[in-house]
């Protein structure tokens, strides 16, 4: 019986030959499983067992950021690489592979950035639509009407900071997804607050608010399907 310790974001490649009659059980933490097309599959928690013989994982990583371990059970002593892990358990350290967590930040910046210029050319062919049909957007304060570039603007600006906290918790949270899900539809909600208290015409009010949720119908489900892609 040996102990496999997997650091937070580790990556271990798992060789058919090694763990042909092993079974694994997990001790701490998530592993998860990697498929053999390099795409995500399953999340074990504590006291899962699983084998891996003929099921096409070609990997196994923690998509978390504490430390996971595996203790790995065969009848018979394992080969070469395997065979040299002691009960103490083996420190696998983050990868450069195609599942590892610098590539997984970056393709979510990246993917982040590409959803915030899509809701902010929605969010601004949506105002200009609206004043097209005789919207004013004007502020009762100052009198003055809100211009598209202020629309594009703030929703670009509001979009990063989805972006940012998306990444830090990607980073930093062992449930990215519902606390992403948890912190950016209560957000949303404050959002649409000022414009009922903007004192503007029904008009207006009832455009700035279907302007708030533009890019949120773009970016929470985006950065959510993103994340649950790079978490499992």
């Amino acid at each position: 019986m040996r102990t496999l310790t997997l650091r937070g974001g580790a990556r271990v490649a798992v060789v058919s030959a090694q763990w042909r009659d092993a079974f694994g059980v997990v001790t701490r933490g998530r592993v998860q499983l990697e498929l053999r097309d390099g795409g995500p599959g399953p999340v074990l928690g504590r006291d899962a067992g699983f084998w891996l013989r003929g099921t096409g994982v070609r990997a196994l990583r923690n998509p978390g950021r504490r430390t996971a371990r595996v203790r790995v059970v065969t009848p018979r002593p394992m080969e070469d690489g395997m065979d040299g892990m002691k009960d103490t358990g083996v420190a696998a350290g983050p990868t450069t592979g195609s599942t590892s967590r610098p590539h997984q930040l970056r393709g979510l910046v990246v993917t982040g950035l590409l959803a915030a210029l899509v809701a902010t050319a929605a969010t601004t062919l949506a105002a200009a639509l609206a004043r097209a049909v005789g919207v004013g957007f004007e502020v009762p304060d100052g009198g003055e009407r809100i211009p598209l570039s202020g629309f594009a603007v703030v929703t670009g600006s509001f979009s990063v900071v989805g972006v940012v906290i998306a990444v830090a918790l990607l980073r930093w949270s062992a449930r990215p997804v519902r606390r992403f899900v948890w912190t950016v539809v209560p957000l949303t909600a404050v959002s649409l607050v000022p414009p009922l208290l903007s004192c503007a015409d029904t008009a207006t009010t009832t455009a700035l608010l279907g302007l708030h949720l533009v890019p949120a119908t773009v970016m929470i489900p985006t950065l959510a399907r993103t994340l649950r892609a790079r978490t499992g």
